[in-house]
Order: C-alpha cells, then sequence, then structure tokens
C-alpha cells in the first residue's frame, strides 16, 4: 500500500481546520494514513472538540470517495427504533411498517457510515453491530434473510468506553473491533494558542459573513484570558462566544473586562457564562435535587390549577383566583401591563423538599413509561398518606379543591 503524502497545511485549508497543536497534527497524520484501508476507525474527544471532521477526511481520501458518505448520531435516534434506522425493516415487521426500509447499512453499501455519539447504542443493538464489523452481515428488522454490506464503519463517541465496560453498559468485543485504529481529537484547553487564533477566524468569519464593519479583537491581556480559559464546551463554545460578541459588543476591542461580561474568567471551569468557583460537593449536588423536586412539584399543581379552573368556567362557578396577576420583580424591565389570569404555579400548602417522594430528574430521564399521570398520581397517593387520608388536608397541599381530588381518586382507581 503506497502511503499518502499530504501537505497539513494545505489539508487544514481545504478543511476549514485552524491550530498548530501537535496533538491535532497527529491526529490528520492518522487520518490520511488510515484513509486508504478499510479499517475501522474510532475517534475518541470531548463534546466540541470536532471530530466530525475526522470521517470525513477519511473518506474524501478513501478508495470508495466517490460512493455515499453518511453521517448518523447514534444519540438522536430512540431506542425504539434504533435497529430499523440501521439495518432497515420489512414491511408489516411492526406497526406503521406500510413499507420496507433500506437501513443506513443498506444505503451505505459501498461507502463509508460514520455512526456519531457510538457509546449511546444499546446493548441488543452492540450485538449486531458487532456481526457487522466482524462478518459484513445483519439482517433486517422483521427479516430471516440475511444481507449483506461493504460500508466501511468509523464511529466516534465522548464516553469513556473503558469505564462503561465495566459498568456493563458498552460490549469489549465491540470495543476492541471498533478500535482497530485509534484517534484522540484533543480538547482546546490542551491546543496551547488554538484558543487565539480560532477566536480571530470566528471573528473575522461573522464579519465577512453579515457584512460587519469591523470585526473584533483581542487586547494581549484578552488574549491571555482566552489561553487560560479551560472551555469546557470546546471550541463549539468558543464559537458561540465569539457570534455573541460580534453582534452584542459595542466595544470591537475586546478586553478582560468584555470577556468577563460573556462569562469568561480567567481560570474558570464555567459553561455558558456560568462561573463555577469550585468542584461540586455532595451538599450542592442535594440541593439541585431538592430544586428539581420543587419543580415538579410545582408543574404538578400548575395544571391541577388550569384544570380546576376549566372546570369552574363549564359549570359556570365563580373563580377564586386573582383577577390579575402582577409580574414579580426579577431585576428584568417591567413590563406597562398585568398578566390576566395566571393560576400560582406554588402550592397552597407546599410541602418540604425533603418529605417528598419524587423521582430524581436521573430517574425520570431513564424512564420513558413514566407520564405527567404517572407522576400525578404517584403525588395524590404521597400525599394522602402523609396526611392520614384526610381527604380536605390532602387536597389542600395538593392546592386543589376536595371535589376535583375526589375526581381524580376516581379516575386513577386509587382506593383509601
Amino acid at each position: 500500500m503506497k502511503k499518502l503524502d499530504i501537505d497539513l497545511r494545505k489539508l487544514k485549508n481545504q478543511y476549514n481546520i485552524v491550530g498548530r497543536n501537535k496533538a491535532l497534527d497527529t491526529a490528520l497524520q492518522t487520518a490520511v494514513q488510515v484513509a486508504p484501508t478499510d479499517l475501522s476507525v474510532l475517534i475518541e474527544g470531548e463534546n466540541g472538540v470536532g471530530k466530525e471532521i475526522i470521517p470525513r477526511i477519511i473518506h474524501d481520501l478513501s478508495p470508495c470517495r466517490n460512493r455515499k458518505y453518511l453521517a448518523i448520531n447514534c444519540g438522536s435516534i430512540p431506542e425504539g427504533t434504533i435497529d430499523s434506522e440501521l439495518f432497515g425493516h420489512e414491511k408489516g415487521a411492526f406497526t406503521n411498517a406500510i413499507s420496507e426500509h433500506e437501513g443506513y447499512f443498506g444505503a451505505a453499501d459501498g461507502g463509508t457510515l460514520f455512526l456519531d455519539e457510538i457509546g449511546e447504542l444499546p446493548l441488543s443493538t452492540q450485538a449486531r453491530l458487532l456481526r457487522v464489523l466482524e462478518t459484513g452481515e445483519y439482517i433486517r428488522v422483521g427479516s430471516n434473510s440475511i444481507r449483506k454490506t461493504t460500508a466501511r464503519i468509523i464511529a466516534a463517541t465522548n464516553v469513556n468506553i473503558p469505564h462503561a465496560i465495566r459498568e456493563g453498559k458498552f460490549r469489549q468485543d465491540l470495543y476492541y473491533r471498533l478500535c482497530r485504529v485509534n484517534i484522540t481529537m484533543p480538547p482546546l484547553r490542551e491546543r496551547d494558542d488554538d484558543s487565539v487564533l480560532l477566536f480571530k477566524k470566528f471573528a473575522m468569519d461573522m464579519a465577512e459573513k453579515y457584512q460587519m464593519p469591523e470585526y473584533i479583537r483581542l487586547t494581549p491581556a484578552a488574549e491571555e484570558v482566552v489561553k487560560s480559559y479551560k472551555w469546557p464546551g470546546n471550541i463549539r463554545q468558543l464559537k458561540n462566544v465569539v457570534e455573541q460578541m460580534s453582534v452584542l459588543s459595542e466595544e470591537r476591542t475586546i478586553t478582560p473586562e468584555v470577556l468577563a461580561k460573556f462569562g469568561i474568567v480567567p481560570n474558570s471551569d464555567s459553561e455558558m457564562g456560568i462561573t463555577i468557583t469550585g468542584s461540586r460537593s455532595s451538599d450542592s449536588q442535594h440541593d439541585y435535587e431538592k430544586e428539581i423536586k420543587m419543580l415538579a412539584h410545582a408543574v404538578l399543581q400548575l395544571r391541577n390549577e388550569v384544570e380546576e379552573l376549566k372546570q369552574k368556567i363549564q359549570s359556570g362557578e365563580p373563580s377564586n383566583l386573582p383577577a390579575t396577576t402582577t409580574v414579580p420583580s426579577t431585576g428584568a424591565p417591567a413590563y406597562p401591563h398585568q398578566v390576566p389570569n395566571i393560576p400560582s404555579a406554588i402550592p397552597r400548602n407546599p410541602v418540604p423538599a425533603s418529605e417528598m417522594d419524587f423521582q430524581t430528574a436521573e430517574e425520570v430521564l431513564e424512564d420513558d413509561s413514566l407520564n405527567i399521570n404517572d407522576m400525578e398520581k404517584r403525588n395524590i397517593i404521597k400525599s394522602l398518606q402523609r396526611n392520614h387520608y384526610r381527604r380536605k388536608d390532602a387536597a389542600d397541599e395538593l392546592g386543589i379543591s376536595v371535589r376535583t381530588l375526589y375526581r381524580k381518586l376516581k379516575a386513577y382507581g386509587i382506593e383509601e
């Protein structure tokens, strides 16, 4: 196999890559050298470091450069449909499968298939992917026929795969099969002066795109701030900040004071302009969960009061809600009017968060079967238990009338 000899400077210009970091050059050089082969490649790196440019380079320099290149974000496909999306399905394989579907492996046959966020794949799909990598064979959902594909697989992840393997969330054999060639993209905080170069590039791009008379420039002191900042969101965060400054900042010369207005502070690990002065303690984590519980409780109260208000309007009963609700002062500009008939989302007799028994935010996100009705039913049962099944006390705590509580008990089949 002939070794490709490509000038990295020309390669960077072609793909609009900015940076002089050695680790970045190593990643690009590895991509160039592996391109003529059919080896699977695993790209590792944090979010926002630009991992997506590597598979594009590999494809464009490979023998299949004239065939299809498909980039798929595995984390954005629901678990229930991911097998169908990747491997295809037959007509009638499941509800709403009114026609057959080729799937990404079939569509990318002979070309390149880039699987981003590979660490998000469910274990059952990982087993099917392993078979494709080993034999090139796969089976459509709802079919018994074996199909073949010659699509080259390139994967990327921001997940610590060895840690995921230890937790049983990723197959070890799949990791070794994917990682025949490993490419690591360095985070922005380890790329020396590249953050300043990227800042200038994004500033000039914004000025050109929106025909600004002048693009923003960093003072020497501001350059030191940009270099020392950790950039937890990496290149994506830096680009967003530059775009915001280009549009919102009246000063075209950016000083450390201007950077601070946009949350860029020396030695800060903050993201999106929220400064973090230290590591999160177990106590602050506990406070966060309390806040989530209170918010969930407030949402349920709002829904209950809206339903109660609708019932009273339909029945012609007078509403106990205030005619108008003023907007509370939050430091924002005052509005010259009042917002009518917005029920309060604060419980009439709020229960301390420590006594609530809601699921944590992580549990709610992981439980696809949980909906707002399940949460409401759970909340009602817990409220009844706390108030020793006294309906009036439970209704007051929930912020609803006794009649509404009785109706919900009947609707949810809750027996006292």
